[in-house]
């Protein structure tokens, strides 16, 4: 993988804002009525199943586009990797999010999971994935059990991004940088594998077009963009291997 350009010095970049306020954009309805997921499709050996066959499963067609990377465009745009960190509380699984600091170029005060470029030390996604984990939440890399990895996606700022799936095992302390972290939080797994509490929104943009997105609220807590489409992602997985697993 060649090397990524270095980033232009302060005095000469701005932060990158979507272009209109997300929270405040219309709803749509529902694409489909998909029902919530049993806790059985919550449990981790469930998961790890699910990770370890062939499960037959799609991106929304309305979102497709921004899973489908060609090589001239994988050529242009910053490779990174992302952590989805599953953790399990007092019997139940919960997800770690990260709230970005607010001086950062990228996605300021977005929530997001913890992760970033792939340097060219990184040996592959999955490497820069725990790397950036640990060193923006202080989760060390023998803390996650790793169990799959689903569709790069394409952000509308440049990144073309992996998500891997993991779960934390017990003993870990966050450790936020606060350079790069304003915060660390977690929801239920089972609130955001609930589609009634995914929100479909149209914007339109100020320079023509419109965007689509989704939205999981969730308390102070704004779950928007490339992040809840990585959760909409999931639940798919989860809901297709659920369906498969329970014919058999």
């Amino acid at each position: 993988m060649s090397e990524n350009p270095p980033p232009l010095p302060a005095r000469k970049r701005k932060i990158i804002t979507p272009g209109f306020d997300p929270q405040i954009q219309p709803v749509l309805p529902p694409l489909s009525a998909l029902g919530s997921l049993p806790e059985q499709a919550l449990h981790p050996d469930f998961i790890k199943a699910a990770f370890s066959q062939s499960v037959p499963w799609e991106v929304e067609p309305v979102f497709s586009d921004a899973f489908r990377i060609d090589a001239d465009v994988l050529s242009q745009v910053v490779q990174a990797a992302v952590l989805m960190p599953l953790v399990e509380r007092d019997g139940s699984l919960n997800v770690i999010f990260t709230r970005r600091a607010a001086h950062l170029y990228d996605h300021a005060g977005q929530i997001s999971f913890p992760g970033g470029r792939i340097e060219t030390t990184d040996a592959n996604a999955l490497a820069a994935a725990l790397r950036e984990t640990h060193e923006e939440i202080g989760v060390e890399p023998h803390f996650v059990q790793t169990i799959g990895t689903h569709p790069c996606f394409l952000t509308a700022t440049g990144f073309s991004m992996e998500p891997v799936i993991g779960l934390v095992q017990p003993g870990f302390v966050f450790k936020p940088d606060a350079t790069e972290v304003a915060e660390v939080f977690e929801v239920p797994l089972a609130f955001l594998m609930d589609p009634a509490n995914h929100r479909l929104h149209r914007a339109e943009l100020p320079g023509g077009g419109q965007r689509l997105y989704y939205s999981m609220p969730w308390g102070q807590y704004f779950i928007w963009g490339a992040t809840a489409a990585l959760v909409r992602n999931l639940y798919h997985h989860l809901a297709a291997a659920h369906k498969l697993l329970a014919g058999r």
